[in-house]
């Protein structure tokens, strides 16, 4: 068997060791791995990059623009999981699901991963812009539950430790200065003039995100019915799909996809008033899952390999 080499460099984060685990699994992958010594050594580095038919940038925003000139491999396929490139030009926004962009991924040497909570925002979003059932310069509004988890190392420390902060035990609000830094792919990727108003808020469970885009008749003058008709038509085949609405004795929780790469996207409310819902994991379809899906789309192979669904 002709072994595909894999390189994350960042692999000691939380995506990339997520990322790590899933492709040791796998008969195919040959991980290529760098001593601790040499693990921010530039041109060990470089030459790990160059060696690898996909390398996962794991990295810090500065640090992944740092890298990419080290990869002077033409036929090295580079995801990028960090927020530098994500509106960037020349890369390929690393979202299959959406219209076309398949095709792209196919063909691309520069993949963004895309961020979780703008994976669920737009996964709602964006086939209603391209329906015609919400208009490019409608204003609307956004919260999102996560996991800890999404925070990295040290926020899952943080809420792990016996001695946590009391103010840890209770979901807190961030991104308070509405300049989070997903907010320029989910305006860009959904054909928005502007970026929603958006409130993303931690609560101390590991994994699992919840993101909720209410609607009300200034913003759409669709049914829900008539939003659930696009989402079944829009939404076939990779890891996203639309599910009729059912509630869990009238709650809906943001764990229930926790573990999983799948997202599952439903329509919940009335005439007057809407809620758009995603529901995914924010390592899954939101960070690690995602990156391995594009990495599949991009070698040729079933694009749902070593995922769980």
């Amino acid at each position: 068997m002709l072994m595909i080499k894999v390189f994350i460099d960042g692999s000691a984060g939380t995506t990339g060791l997520r990322i790590r685990e899933r492709l040791s699994r796998r008969k195919e992958i040959e991980l290529i791995a760098l001593p601790e010594e040499k693990r921010k050594d530039p041109s060990a580095r470089a030459e790990a990059l160059n060696a690898a038919a996909v390398a996962f940038l794991c990295l810090p925003d500065a640090a992944a623009v740092e890298a990419v000139p080290l990869v002077t491999n033409p036929k090295t396929v580079v995801i990028d999981t960090s927020t530098a490139h994500r509106v960037a030009e020349g890369w390929v926004y690393g979202l299959p699901e959406l219209t076309g962009q398949r095709e792209k991924l196919k063909a691309a040497t520069r993949i963004a991963n895309p961020g979780c909570h703008a994976t669920g925002f737009i996964a709602l979003v964006a086939p209603l812009v391209a329906a015609g059932l919400v208009r490019p310069d409608a204003r609307l509004s956004c919260f999102s539950l996560t996991g800890y988890s999404g925070g990295g190392k040290k926020m899952i420390a943080e809420y792990e430790s016996p001695d946590r902060d009391p103010l840890y035990q209770a979901p807190r609000q961030y991104g308070l200065g509405q300049t989070h830094k997903h907010l320029p792919e989910m305006a860009k990727l959904c054909g928005l003039e502007h970026a929603p108003v958006f409130c993303p808020i931690v609560a101390p469970y590991y994994a699992g995100m919840e993101v909720t885009v209410p609607l009300t008749p200034k913003d759409t003058a669709a049914s829900p019915d008539a939003i659930r008709a696009v989402y079944r038509a829009y939404y076939h085949g990779g890891l996203i799909r639309y599910a009729e609405p059912s509630e869990e004795g009238g709650f809906l929780s943001a764990g229930a996809f926790s573990g999983r790469d799948d997202l599952e996207v439903s329509v919940f409310g009335n005439e007057e008033r809407i809620l758009l819902i995603s529901r995914f994991d924010n390592l899954g379809k939101g960070a690690s899952g995602a990156a391995i899906q594009n990495m599949n789309i991009a070698l040729g192979m079933e694009e749902t390999e070593g995922l769980v669904m």
